[in-house]
């Protein structure tokens, strides 16, 4: 769904990711030139104008904790869908929705050691279904988390959503309980697409679904789409959009369908798929649409109404911190004091994750990152963004210095991939084509 762990692809296969210490940087590392929020607007260039380098740039840098959100991972489903590589099982008979909670809690008690003293910027129930657990649930873990970490103002707290497990009555208990946002996993407005993708709802049951939570008093809501689906053409994914712009939602999450290994569509692919000629027509026609429709594409697959971007996303394309709480759940944290970056994710099956659930068994594996796949990961994340990244922020979130990227970004540059303005290193048109190939530069062989 909207999530960024798996990287979607927009018309090429793209690198997937997984998704005492130093006082965080609650705010940008270094000053910017001009307005925050203004937006690079320059045509593709050959060359640009090289980034100045302050005094000592070729040193190494001091990691710098960026800004930290939570992800809490529900693992459960009605079904599961046959293009899923998310882990999730289908839930069968009763659920264990309150021991499940409480396993959640001493996950994140396990955890609490690696982060006190910062703050969390965003919240994002994914899965599975989150909307299946009773919003008690939900309500009874945002109480315990926020006893135990400090919850910054505005706060963005996400629950994604299956239009088939939508109940009235229940939007209400989710906004009480803290969630501000709804993820809604759409994916078509076309029955005979929905059928042919496994989904157990239809397009009447997502619009109901989408006025129940704005009856509710959301206003703050997200559409997934899919594109280049069986049997689909450039006509067909047009109407989805449309249907979609008439709810009225602030966020857009339109990425095309890709054959994961580990899936039963990639074991037994579905007829009638798009060839990758009609796919890339897709994009350009619904990409124009969005732009007309006042969406303005932000990340690959990410559009956005003005100010109403994903926090949480965003936080990690900047490659932010994040804790990885739940069943099969990965984080991401800066440990300021050991100047090192820490990879967690948790064990999967979620009848093994509730029994281990506060013990190091518990623990899918610690990873250490290399100074030396630094580069490569920020790019991963950085470059699906439209900005780009400032080179100070590159510096501050992976603690090397510019000059040990400076090389592949000069062959970026004469390739007409990125353009570089000063502190600010962003995709050109051509190179967010192109997005596999610019990462790759920075991988280290």
């Amino acid at each position: 769904m909207e999530r960024a762990h798996p990287a979607r692809a927009s018309r090429r296969r793209r690198a997937r990711i997984r998704p005492g210490v130093f006082r965080p940087a609650e705010g940008p590392v270094c000053r910017r030139d001009g307005p925050a929020a203004q937006e690079h607007h320059q045509p593709p260039r050959s060359g640009a104008r090289a980034a100045a380098r302050p005094p000592g740039a070729g040193a190494a840098r001091m990691l710098i904790p960026p800004l930290l959100s939570l992800y809490v991972h529900l693992p459960w489903c009605v079904r599961k869908c046959p293009y899923c590589d998310f882990n999730s099982h289908e839930g069968k008979g009763e659920l264990p929705f309150a021991g499940y909670v409480d396993a959640l809690i001493r996950d994140l008690d396990q955890d609490l050691p690696l982060v006190w003293g910062r703050s969390i910027h965003s919240v994002f129930f994914g899965g599975g279904t989150p909307s299946l657990f009773p919003p008690e649930q939900i309500d009874r873990f945002l109480q315990a988390a926020s006893s135990r970490l400090r919850f910054t103002p505005n706060l963005e707290v996400t629950l994604e959503t299956n239009p088939g497990t939508a109940e009235h009555g229940r939007f209400d208990q989710y906004r009480n309980a803290g969630v501000n946002r709804i993820s809604f996993g759409i994916q078509s407005f076309d029955d005979g697409c929905l059928q042919r993708l496994g989904r157990i709802h239809d397009s009447a049951e997502a619009e109901r679904a989408v006025k129940l939570a704005q009856d509710a008093g959301f206003d703050n809501f997200n559409l997934d789409l899919m594109y280049a689906l069986p049997g689909q053409d450039v006509a067909m994914a047009e109407r989805d959009l449309e249907r979609a712009f008439a709810l009225q939602p602030t966020h857009i999450s339109h990425y095309q369908l890709t054959l994961e290994p580990n899936t039963m569509f990639f074991a037994r692919p579905p007829q009638g798929l798009p060839d990758e000629d009609s796919a890339w027509d897709m994009q350009e026609h619904c990409q124009a649409l969005l732009a007309d429709a006042g969406y303005a594409q932000y990340e690959v697959s990410a559009y956005a109404r003005p100010g109403r971007q994903c926090a949480h996303n965003l936080n990690y394309w900047r490659f932010g911190d994040y804790l990885g709480i739940g069943a099969g759940a990965h984080g991401k944290l800066t440990l300021g004091a050991d100047q090192d970056i820490l990879r967690r994710w948790k064990t999967r099956h979620p009848t093994v994750y509730q029994g281990e659930a506060g013990t190091p068994a518990s623990l899918g594996g610690d990873e250490r990152i290399a100074p030396e796949r630094r580069a490569f990961e920020f790019m991963l994340n950085a470059l699906r963004l439209n900005e780009g990244f400032r080179l100070c922020d590159f510096e501050a979130r992976t603690g090397l210095s510019r000059d040990t990227i400076q090389a592949r970004m000069d062959h970026a540059v004469a390739r007409g991939w990125l353009q570089v303005d000063g502190e600010q290193v962003s995709p050109s048109a051509l190179g967010r084509r192109f997005t596999n190939d610019v990462v790759g530069l920075f991988l280290e062989r």
